[in-house]
């Protein structure tokens, strides 16, 4: 993970019976723009809140600068 600021992998959010992510992964390299695109109700939100560790996924890694996040 040399120049890789954020890897996220195999992202899942649950609720209930509804799944908000479902294995969701990729990767932002330093110096790269990132822009979250789809329709509503496709996850974007979700993803967002669960990497700044506003809610916490029901499975899955975050990788912050090398760092396990979660």
């Amino acid at each position: 993970m040399s120049n890789i600021t954020l890897k996220v992998e195999n992202l899942v959010k649950k609720y209930s019976s509804v799944f908000a992510l479902k294995r969701i992964s990729f990767e932002i390299k330093e110096k790269e723009l990132f822009a979250p695109l789809g329709p509503n109700g496709a996850g974007k939100t979700t993803t967002i809140k669960i990497i700044s560790g506003l809610t916490s996924p029901t499975s899955g890694k975050i990788y912050v600068c090398g760092k396990k996040s979660l």
